[in-house]
């Protein structure tokens, strides 16, 4: 017998790892071509959590760093979470704005759920530089949650809105 040292996703990972995503993404699929779109959309909603979670670590808005902390920097970078490769980026792209486009029409989806959504979204377009991208998922986003009167911290939004708009500008 051979034994594999590979990963093998949420046996290693555990079940809410950006790499046991794309399985529920795939599943989510094949729930909403059955007409099932009640289960479907309760997976699309995990897939996101899921992503929003990591990239809430991965991209994060702090003040720049002053020369004199400088030399800690290599013991910063030893210490960084997760990073996301390439691989994983595209990805990312690709089941995110997947979810985005079925359900930006769709009413039974949630507003609470679409600001989700589109904060994630915003969040991945911040983290490859997209920033124009991303401004537009936070105020869609703050739209969105405005619209619906939904009663949620959007402090995170806010502040990414914030962000960049001076990164924009």
């Amino acid at each position: 017998a051979v034994v594999s040292t590979q990963s093998t996703g949420a046996v290693d990972n555990g079940p809410r790892h950006v790499k046991t995503s794309g399985g529920y993404f795939h599943m989510a699929n094949v729930f909403f071509r059955k007409g099932q779109t009640d289960i479907a959309h309760n997976i699309y909603t995990e897939v996101v959590s899921i992503w929003n979670k990591l990239l809430k670590e991965v991209v994060k808005l702090e003040e720049p760093v002053p020369e004199s902390a400088l030399n800690s920097f290599a013991e910063k970078v030893e210490n960084e979470t997760e990073v996301l490769d390439e691989a994983q980026e595209a990805e990312a792209i690709q089941m995110l704005h997947a979810v985005y486009d079925l359900q930006q029409n769709n009413t039974s989806y949630g507003a609470q759920n679409m600001v989700i959504l589109l904060h994630t979204l915003a969040l991945l377009h911040c983290h490859l530089l997209g920033y124009q991208k991303a401004q537009e998922f936070t105020s869609e986003a703050i739209k969105c949650a405005q619209e619906a009167e939904l009663q949620i911290d959007m402090s995170q939004i806010q502040q990414l809105n914030s962000y960049l708009t001076n990164k924009v500008c």
